[in-house]
């Protein structure tokens, strides 16, 4: 289903490295559902500024969203399919990447490939919700150990939603991550840099969002956690 439309579109054009965008594309889509109730939530927000290009995801669930080094030559917003893109970046040579809207299609070119895609009704795109304050923070490595431990103890049936998320519970300098599916316990203890003094939190974020971030981000060097009502960030 075609659901271009001109509305809202603006001349974005941009030049960056084709890693980098490859990258936060792909970091993005993998939130994406497959089945979106509404066919808005299956695209990727691209914004460009003069901080860069921000790429974001929603799902109304789960909000996903990167920021790269990018030349921007006219700034805007263009909303185009997540897992398209995806397959296209992915496949590109090791050159420079440049984008731009022209009219209800974004031209995407890298060294001699060439594509045109359909843009998506960026004015129907739900905001995303605001980031809470940081809380703390942990080292890259140690976290996608420790998650990578308790998530498979982790239920998959939805019947069950309680039992699909990890317990990350928070008291002081200490975090407790637990997860069950009723017929095995995994739990794990570390410590962190709390930024809120005596902090005493507990959430329940789900498994397979929390493992897939903790994955994607263990070649840094820190994990910077933040908490608010009803989030985690």
């Amino acid at each position: 289903m075609d659901v271009a439309t001109t509305a809202g579109l603006t001349d974005l054009k941009f030049r960056l490295v084709r890693e980098d965008f490859a990258d936060a594309v792909a970091w993005v889509a993998r939130i994406l559902p497959s089945r979106p109730l509404n066919p808005v939530l299956a695209g990727v927000l691209l914004t460009g500024s003069d901080d860069g290009l921000t790429i974001s995801g929603y799902d109304y669930e789960v909000s996903a969203e990167v920021r790269v080094a990018a030349e921007i030559s006219s700034p805007g917003s263009v909303l185009v399919s997540g897992k398209l893109l995806s397959d296209i970046t992915r496949a590109l040579p090791a050159k420079p990447v440049e984008l731009s809207v022209e009219g209800t299609r974004v031209a995407l070119s890298c060294g001699s490939a060439r594509f045109s895609l359909p843009t998506m009704a960026v004015e129907d795109y739900p905001a995303l919700p605001a980031l809470p304050d940081e809380t703390g923070i942990v080292p890259a490595g140690v976290f996608a150990e420790a998650i990578g431990q308790v998530a498979v103890a982790a239920g998959r049936d939805d019947t069950l939603p309680m039992l699909t998320g990890v317990r990350v519970e928070i008291s002081g300098e200490k975090v407790v991550l637990a997860a069950t599916d009723r017929f095995r316990l995994a739990v794990r203890e570390l410590t962190w840099n709390s930024a809120v003094p005596d902090l005493e939190a507990a959430v329940l974020v789900p498994a397979k969002t929390l493992a897939e971030s903790a994955k994607s981000g263990a070649d840094g060097t820190e994990v910077h956690l933040s908490l608010g009502a009803g989030q985690a960030v």
